[in-house]
């Protein structure tokens, strides 16, 4: 129902004088009372806005202390992250017969009935990747699982399972493990690894010092990238990782586990960590490597499928130009002096695709398909990038000439036993 317009009638001066003063006095005690009730309630209201959850204050009946019933909901990314993945993390128990048992090892006994008697050795972390029917795969540590005779993988609930080596892979440091698939509900997902950036946050999961404190969460940030990590494993052989740094903490126990981003994706499985600078003995804090979830993903596949990585092989024993003295260098290899860097061919195996190439001994390689070389490490990290039947561009100084040739990479490193050999250039007389 439509309104009218109503105009209002005209009063006398003295009444509106008194309307006026009586209308002061109501706005005036209006305010006082909202200023008396604000007074009173308004400090509980402000700290009310500030915390998430709360509950009236409770006097401890034991003491004068004041008790607050705070209740916090936090959710932040990270724990989204890690509600996301951490149900994947597990503890891998390496399992060895000691020493003194493998003495006394009876032959007519059956594997399953030796495996009781095996010892746990040492633990690690892995994470479960895929879900294939009734087995599950989880990847982890070559070093990890390295001389097993025997594993048990720890679910998140504390359950112990059996587990099967399928392939593993000593330079990249990982290996993959099969286990049944009816105790598995959670998979984690990959990242991609080439799109990180400096800074952003880090998450490692796992079980430092042991299953003990399985599924311990740390966190940091991307430290850098692209880290050439060289080392020799117990067995001598040697690892080589174009690793993550994160200053996330990792421990013994850790490697094997993830590294994820805030989107709960792993970009990475954790496997060293600095503790001390070699020679000097001073303590490091914050330098852990993982390796790249990229360069995980390609080689699982492989050892998923044949158990093993087939890389390709040049087919030379090489040194480092740095570990050759000057007079060497002057005497037999006849490079300029500007050439610095780079990997001096010490032999050259027949039939191979060096030698197909025409690359010959005292050779320096100083690019693969046009990135500077300074090492052996460097040279195996571009040429085990590639596959068996890629070509790819070898520069090399000649004595004073540089030269490029194309080389068919048709040969894989297990043909050539020498591939990781290393030969003394003796100088002539």
């Amino acid at each position: 129902m439509a309104k009218k317009n109503v105009t209002p009638r005209r009063t006398s001066n003295g009444v509106l004088k008194k309307f006026g003063i009586g209308l002061l006095g109501g706005v005036l005690g209006g305010m006082l009372s909202v200023g008396g009730f604000y007074y009173a309630t308004g400090a509980n209201e402000a700290a009310s806005a500030n915390e998430p959850l709360t509950s009236e204050s409770t006097k401890d009946s034991t003491s004068d202390a004041q008790v607050s019933n705070v209740k916090v909901n936090v959710n932040s990314d990270i724990t989204s992250a890690v509600e996301k993945v951490q149900n994947s993390v597990v503890s891998i128990i390496n399992l060895q017969a000691s020493s003194s048992q493998s003495q006394w090892l009876n032959p007519f006994e059956t594997q399953e009935e030796s495996s009781s008697d095996l010892q746990p050795v040492g633990e690690g972390s892995g994470v479960i990747y895929k879900k294939d029917g009734k087995d599950a795969y989880v990847v982890t540590n070559n070093h990890v699982v390295d001389g097993q005779q025997g594993l048990e993988v720890v679910l998140t609930d504390g359950t112990k399972v059996k587990a099967e080596l399928i392939g593993s892979d000593a330079y990249t440091d990982l290996a993959v493990l099969k286990i049944a698939s009816d105790k598995v509900d959670t998979v984690a997902t990959f990242g991609d690894s080439d799109s990180l950036k400096v800074g952003e946050p880090a998450i490692a999961i796992g079980s430092p010092l042991g299953s003990d404190y399985a599924n311990s969460v740390t966190q940091g940030i991307i430290s850098s990238l692209n880290r050439l990590v060289t080392n020799t494993n117990e067995s001598g052989q040697v690892i080589s990782i174009n690793a993550i740094q994160t200053d996330a903490a990792i421990n013994p126990g850790n490697s094997g586990g993830p590294l994820i981003n805030v989107a709960g994706q792993v970009i990475g499985i954790n496997s060293s960590k600095i503790a001390s600078s070699s020679g000097s003995g001073v303590s490091v804090e914050g330098m852990g490597f993982a390796i790249p979830s990229n360069d995980v993903t390609n080689i699982i596949e492989q050892l998923e499928t044949k158990g093993e990585v087939t890389r390709p092989a040049l087919g030379i024993s090489m040194v480092d130009l740095s570990s050759i003295s000057t007079q060497q260098q002057e005497q037999i290899l006849k490079v300029p002096s500007s050439v610095v860097n780079g990997v001096v061919v010490s032999s050259v195996g027949s039939a191979t695709p060096a030698e197909k190439a025409g690359i010959q001994q005292y050779d320096v390689i100083t690019k693969i398909d046009g990135k500077e070389i300074s090492s052996g490490t460097e040279l195996r990290s571009a040429l085990y990038s590639k596959s068996v039947g890629d070509t790819i561009d070898v520069t090399f100084y000649r004595e004073d000439k540089e030269q490029t040739v194309k080389v068919e990479l048709s040969v894989d490193q297990s043909i050539i036993n020498n591939q990781n050999q290393t030969q003394s250039i003796q100088p002539q007389n």
